[in-house]
């Protein structure tokens, strides 16, 4: 029972770690959020105005919760998985920069800013985890319920921290922060575990489970607190205080598995290896207590407690055993290794693990924001399918349809049907058909519907190439204040990449638009002349009926024979085939177009990005995951795919069969050349109204081609006026950072200038001096200098003679002594020694010269004593 008192007493007294919170500046998430939706969809920020302020509150909960409470678990929770929603909404650079500073590690006080709302939601879940080892910290871990509750908590904190670790930070798309990486999280999931594994062996021991079962828990808290010793001395943010204090744990509990282990020898009559566990958990203590300086009272406390039990059952089963049993003490590696009871594993909350499925309108974590914001890629997946679908109605159906058409109508022609059939059956006035096609005409105002249609689409191709014109002016433009900037700073200081360079797809539309432009004037050009060609003719269609009967000239009526008749009435037949197969194909066409305009994609795309959403939160939305969807709907038409078949056999059946009747038809009536000016005009009017058609079909597809262009054009201005502006302004910011840094570097340029001016003037002023300084000291050393050059020697001391007495009173020197020298003392006088005059010019009777008595450089010094 020491060993719970002592281990309660350990938990109580807080020997076990938590994860700190990181923290974080107050930011408002809406802006960018507004930005980005005004900017890139086509729906207004105005309609997302609550969920922009829910938002923000979620994220200031969130941010805020910094007590160990359930409440601040929700908050994380639901702003979490509003985060993981948002991921498949918006780019993960959205504009808004996060700051999040570390808790764990020396640079506490150095954060982290990075655009990305994954790194955004990294730095929640950890605090996430952060919180569930809190709440376990600050449970009742006296109580059995709250030994249980504080190990669930750890162990949904080493959950959290997994999770970081596997699924977050690898999706990060940056460096993770120093405390985020791989090895940190490692040690703190070990960690967590650790920690909940010894809540698990405190219940054993206040249970009083029995010693071996306490032993195997003892042991996999010893082996996940190595583990986590581990991974922490590999980490640059775990603190040496944890890791002594990990270390610390570890041969804790080492040394608690081998005392446990040596209680159940005891139990057993196993003497002799009680001896040798109770030594090895004594060393194991030992070296916990090594750690002593570095960890708190409360581990030294149970340390020094363990220790104590220790010592007083080795003392006693020693004495025991050399007394009594005397069984061999096994060594340690004759020890058989101690079983392990792992009773913990990560788990991670379904609020984090199925966030997605959790959001409602009467979800756990709420409703999910934005859920009717349209992600861009689903547009443009909506764009393509319509392009698609467009294509394969329209070209291979609807275009297929009309070239069977124009086929059976081209051979009409070239028969001269019908204007030879209707030259014969009505010699006089104009043809039923004829009549009706005038009242077609003049109800349309054709030829003034036509040009007036032509006009329009003029405006429309204006329009668009003034569009085309602006976009490609902005980009002229840039790309001239890009070379000029080029040319001012040079290629080395203005360093980055040509427009082309920079967004080559926006150029390849340059291109691409200019080609479709210059195929549209000559698709124009073409619809102008098949217009110019028939104009005459079908203004008369849209004249009177008086002018077409002059212009259509009337023929005898003949005699038509059985056969002629029977021919005839066969090759109306066949004609009336023909307009029947027009008129069934013309309604066909408009099913399918009306068809084609009522199928929307756009609801089963949302239907599906919901999908997507759910099973793959943290992937964007692309237009290519929509691809099945694509191939399954576009299968509706396969109907109609088939139906070409079987029309071109219809087709090519009536074809012949308009061949056969002809050339009976004109069998029949051969020799009768009464009706060719007839027939020659009735088929003119007839192939002008076929023209008049196809004009119209052609002017009208060509609307529909200038109107889709436009939207392409339109988005091309757009992408060139904010490229052009974002180029402008990163040229600006470039172009000061330069001008600063050239400003700095001529206001270097000027210093060192000024410096070297200065150290020149100094150098100068210097020399002068020192010329200065040289001459003053050779006019002051003048006579110095001359007696130098005269090699004045130096005077030599002289000893003067005893007689005569020298003459002092006029300093006059006296005559030198014959031999000796005096070394001169003090007390001597100085006197100056003269040449004395020789004495054979006494002998000879001469006058000797007066002796001067100042003093001759050439002559020496001479001492005389007094």
């Amino acid at each position: 029972m020491a060993e719970v008192s002592w281990t309660t007493q350990t938990v109580q007294h807080g020997n076990i770690l938590q994860i700190p919170f990181r923290r974080t500046h107050n930011l408002q998430l809406s802006e960018p959020i507004y930005k980005y939706i005004e900017t890139k969809y086509d729906q207004h920020p105005s309609t997302f105005a609550r969920d922009l302020e829910i938002i923000d509150q979620l994220r200031k909960e969130a941010v805020n919760s910094l007590e160990p409470h359930s409440s601040g678990v929700r908050k994380l929770q639901q702003y979490a998985a509003q985060l993981v929603y948002m991921s498949g909404k918006f780019p993960v650079d959205i504009g808004a920069n996060f700051t999040w500073y570390p808790s764990l590690g020396y640079q506490t006080t150095h954060g982290y800013t990075e655009n990305n709302i994954r790194f955004e939601l990294a730095n929640v879940l950890f605090n996430l985890a952060a919180m569930y080892s809190q709440i376990a910290l600050s449970s009742n871990r006296a109580t059995a319920d709250g030994l249980k509750s504080a190990a669930a908590n750890f162990c949904f904190s080493a959950g959290v921290v997994e999770y970081l670790k596997t699924s977050i930070v690898p999706e990060l798309r940056s460096s993770p922060p120093e405390d985020m990486d791989t090895i940190t999280l490692e040690s703190l999931q070990a960690l967590m575990l650790a920690q909940a594994q010894e809540c698990f062996w405190q219940k054993a021991v206040k249970d009083g489970l029995k010693d071996a079962s306490i032993a195997k828990l003892a042991a996999k808290v010893s082996d996940l607190y190595n583990e986590a010793g581990d991974w922490a001395l590999k980490s640059n943010s775990i603190r040496s205080e944890w890791i002594h204090h990990i270390n610390a744990k570890h041969h804790h509990f080492a040394a608690a598995a081998q005392y446990r282990a040596a209680c159940d020898c005891l139990e057993k009559r196993k003497f002799g290896e009680e001896v040798a566990r109770l030594r090895d958990s004594l060393n194991c203590v030992n070296q916990a207590l090594k750690e002593s300086s570095y960890i708190n009272r409360a581990v030294q406390a149970d340390l020094n407690g363990l220790r104590t039990r220790v010592q007083e059952d080795l003392k006693r089963a020693e004495k025991d055993n050399d007394a009594i049993y005397l069984i061999p003490e096994p060594s340690k590696s004759e020890l058989k290794v101690l079983d392990r009871a792992s009773m913990v594993s990560t788990k991670l909350p379904r609020e984090v693990s199925q966030s997605q499925d959790l959001l409602g309108d009467k979800g756990e974590l709420g409703r999910p924001l934005f859920s009717k914001l349209v992600p861009y890629s689903v547009h443009v997946a909506n764009s393509i399918y319509a392009d698609r679908r467009d294509r394969l109605v329209n070209q291979d159906i609807i275009a297929q349809l009309d070239a069977m058409t124009a086929r059976i109508q081209d051979l009409l022609v070239t028969l001269n049907l019908p204007g030879s059939l209707q030259a014969l059956e009505k010699p006089l006035g104009l043809p039923p058909g004829l009549a009706s096609h005038a009242d077609e005409i003049r109800q349309a105002d054709g030829v003034h519907m036509l040009h007036a249609t032509i006009a329009d689409t003029e405006k429309i191709k204006s329009g668009l190439r003034q569009m085309y014109q602006d976009g490609l002016d902005l980009l002229r433009t840039e790309a001239g204040e890009d070379e000029g900037a080029r040319r001012k700073f040079g290629t080395e200081r203005w360093s980055r990449l040509a427009a082309q360079d920079t967004v080559p797809k926006l150029y390849s539309q340059v291109t691409d638009i200019d080609g479709y432009l210059k195929q549209a004037d000559n698709s124009d050009k073409l619809v102008q002349k098949k217009l110019r060609d028939s104009e005459n003719l079908i203004r008369l269609l849209g004249g009177t009926d008086r002018d077409l009967e002059d212009y259509v000239p009337s023929s005898r009526r003949a005699t038509l024979t059985a056969k002629v008749e029977r021919a005839t009435n066969t090759l109306r037949a066949t004609i009336n085939e023909v307009n029947r197969l027009e008129s069934r194909r013309r309604k066909k066409v408009e099913s399918l177009k009306a068809d084609a305009r009522e199928d929307d994609v756009l609801p089963d795309l949302l239907r599906e990005t919901a999908r997507l959403e759910r099973e793959l939160p943290m992937q964007p939305i692309v237009a290519s995951q929509f691809e099945h969807l694509f191939d399954e709907r576009l299968r509706r038409y396969d109907a109609e795919r088939e139906d070409i078949k079987r029309e071109d056999k219809e087709s090519q059946q009536l074809t012949e069969r308009i061949r056969q009747a002809n050339q009976a038809f004109q069998t029949a009536k051969q020799g009768n050349t009464s009706t060719s000016e007839r027939e020659q005009a009735l088929q003119n009017l007839e192939n002008a109204y076929n023209s008049y058609k196809q004009v119209i079909k052609d002017l009208e597809t060509g609307r529909n081609f200038y109107n889709s262009l436009g939207t392409i054009l339109s988005r091309f201005r757009d992408e060139c006026r904010n490229f052009v502006y974002t180029r402008r302004s990163e040229a600006q910011a470039l172009e000061n950072d330069l001008s600063d840094a050239m400003a700095g570097l001529h206001l270097q340029q000027q210093n060192q200038q000024n410096l070297l001016s200065q150290k020149t003037a100094q150098a100068h002023t210097r020399q002068q001096q020192q010329q200065q300084h040289q001459a003053g000291q050779q006019q002051r050393a003048s006579p110095q200098a001359r007696m130098h050059e005269h090699q004045i020697p130096a005077p030599m001391p002289q000893r003067p003679q005893a007689q005569p007495p020298p003459v002092v009173a006029n300093l006059q020197s006296p005559a030198p002594a014959a031999t000796g020298l005096t070394t001169w003392s003090e007390g001597m006088p100085i006197v100056f020694g003269g040449q004395a005059a020789p004495a054979s010019s006494k002998t000879n009777g001469s006058t000797a010269h007066p002796v001067d008595g100042r003093w001759d450089p050439s002559q020496a010094l001479e001492f005389v004593p007094r």
